[in-house]
């Protein structure tokens, strides 16, 4: 009986604590957006935390009210999205009864020397290498005037999933942009069957579900996709319409990066917007990036 009580007050201390934490937090600084509407509870909502860290709300709101206890996976998401310190994870571990290991992370992702070698070798054809989650690694110059000036993005925030979401140019350059991040969520989807445990995926997959109801509803879909090839139709500010293949080739040293490539046809219209889009780029002076770690 005595443990049992002890318990129930371990378990009222750590939704207390998290209550605590969630009041002291804004949309701003977990990255969701501001809106004019006023809010009825002070910092986050109980929904809001729970999609960030990919749980249910009633889920959450149970840990909340002592009603059930955790499992560190679970905690250890909590302490990310409620930007804990080491002291305050430590102590959210301990109210729990959990030990207080890290989850073990992923090594730095540093673009593999072959990868890079082929990217500066590629100055005709725009190409670009991603790493897990959808992160930017390293670009060419031509990318960067296909798509965007990736050098001006924050390094952290260098991901084609988010910019697929968020960056409304991004809206206008796809012919068919639906089809394009469909195709984007079922490739992340496939990632996080990889790594289910990926805080960084895990917390992207929460904001941009917060963000983006269609992000939301593609990804309760459960539909999955490989890069593989295809095929890619832009509305390009500078060459216009413009229709390219698009290639992803895998490194075999790091299956997690991938070196995607558009490519056009000799002789047809699109190869000589290519053409038309590297001089731009070179009288623009768009800086390239030969890799960058995340």
């Amino acid at each position: 009986m005595l443990g049992s009580m002890t318990s129930n007050v371990t378990l009222n201390e750590l939704g207390e604590f998290l209550k605590k934490r969630r009041s002291q937090l804004s949309p701003r600084t977990v990255g969701l957006p501001s809106t004019s509407r006023p809010r009825r509870v002070e910092g986050l909502r109980r929904e809001e935390v729970a999609q960030l860290a990919s749980i249910s709300t009633d889920y959450y709101t149970r840990l909340e009210q002592g009603r059930m206890p955790a499992s560190a996976p679970v905690l250890d998401t909590l302490a990310r999205v409620l930007h804990l310190d080491d002291d305050e994870r430590g102590y959210l571990f301990q109210l729990a009864g959990k030990a207080t290991v890290r989850t073990r992370r992923r090594g730095v992702q540093k673009v593999q020397p072959q990868l890079r070698r082929v990217l500066e070798h590629l100055t005709s054809v725009p190409a670009m290498v991603l790493g897990r989650r959808g992160d930017i690694l390293a670009w060419n110059a031509l990318a960067a005037a296909l798509v965007t000036d990736f050098s001006r993005i924050p390094e952290k925030r260098r991901n084609y999933p988010r910019l697929i979401f968020t960056d409304p140019a991004m809206r206008s350059l796809y012919a068919d942009w639906e089809t394009a991040a469909q195709v984007t969520v079922a490739q992340l989807r496939r990632e996080a069957a990889k790594y289910p445990e990926d805080p960084r995926l895990i917390a992207q997959v929460g904001e941009l579900s917060m963000r983006d109801q269609q992000f939301a509803q593609w990804w309760g879909d459960h539909r999955v996709a490989a890069r593989t090839v295809g095929t890619k139709t832009l509305i390009h500010p500078v060459v216009g319409e413009v229709t390219l293949d698009c290639d992803t080739l895998t490194a075999h040293t790091n299956p997690d990066q991938h070196l995607t490539v558009w490519t056009a046809a000799p002789g047809s219209p699109a190869h000589d917007q290519l053409r038309i889009l590297a001089s731009w780029a070179a009288d623009q002076n768009l800086p390239a990036s030969s890799g960058w770690e995340a």
